[in-house]
């Protein structure tokens, strides 16, 4: 499982407030928790400031890089602030969060993946906007994936994200989101399947148990990543355990190594 640590991100109070502070210790505190905790990457994000994006994601991947050994997910809706981001990430190759099929996001977003040999976060969404069925992301999913490489972006460099929506909103949106990973799952393009999992339990009471339960399910259906908070060492364990059962751990590995460390909740 590949996880992406969320919690540098500007929509979050704590964040917000630290980055107009330039809180540099907050900052390096969280970054280095998540890449301890087990973050394949930890996701930079400065949307909150329309004005200023460009100038506070550079901070951000300035004080964070130098701290973890782990490369950044570059998290903007912005393509420039994307590109200068781009400029100075030094380690290893950095995940764009994201690329769409949405036509004009699709044309400024591809060129700098190819320029900078990077990965992305692909999402099911198009010029229609957000799909409401797993039929029409799963027809997303597909135009992402070809068009993305016959671009010349290897497969195994695309996460595709099958946009979670919340179950309070609808019962259906957990469905659809299992669907869709299932979908994309069958096709065994080398694509690999992430998710913003907190989504699914926005507006609902103690949501880490949806989270938790979430997770699993997911997984069962072919996830192999997930956007997350990897402080919580409980999810943190359940995906662990998951790998087990699902034979993504030979041996249980990796599972006997977390229990030796105590890192299972």
């Amino acid at each position: 499982m590949i996880i992406i640590g969320e919690l540098i991100n500007s929509t979050r109070k704590k964040i917000k407030e630290a980055i107009k502070n330039q809180d540099t210790e907050t900052i390096k505190e969280i970054a280095r928790a998540q890449a301890e905790a087990g973050a394949d990457y930890v996701d930079v994000n400065a949307g909150a400031f329309v004005h200023d994006e460009i100038k506070y994601l550079l901070w951000l991947v300035e004080i964070v890089q130098p701290e973890i050994d782990k490369p950044l997910s570059l998290d903007s809706p912005n393509p420039k602030a994307m590109e200068e981001a781009l400029k100075i990430h030094e380690k290893e190759r950095p995940l764009l969060n994201s690329i769409t099929a949405e036509k004009e996001r699709y044309a400024k977003i591809a060129p700098l993946i190819k320029e900078y040999k990077a990965r992305t976060i692909a999402l099911c969404m198009g010029d229609g906007g957000m799909p409401e069925t797993a039929d029409e992301r799963l027809k997303i999913a597909d135009k992402l994936i070809n068009d993305l490489s016959r671009d010349g972006v290897p497969l195994d460099d695309v996460f595709l994200d099958p946009l979670i929506k919340p179950v309070s909103v609808s019962g259906e949106y957990g469905l659809q989101a299992l669907d869709t990973i299932s979908g994309i799952a069958s096709w065994d393009t080398g694509v690999h399947i992430t998710c913003g999992l907190s989504n699914v339990s926005y507006g609902l009471p103690k949501r880490y148990l949806l989270n938790q339960a979430f997770v699993v399910m997911a997984m069962a259906q072919g996830l192999d990543s997930a956007i997350i908070d990897p402080l919580d060492k409980y999810i943190m364990s359940l995906i662990k355990a998951s790998e087990v059962l699902l034979n993504k751990d030979p041996y249980g590995g990796n599972y006997l190594k977390a229990h030796r460390s105590g890192d299972l909740a």
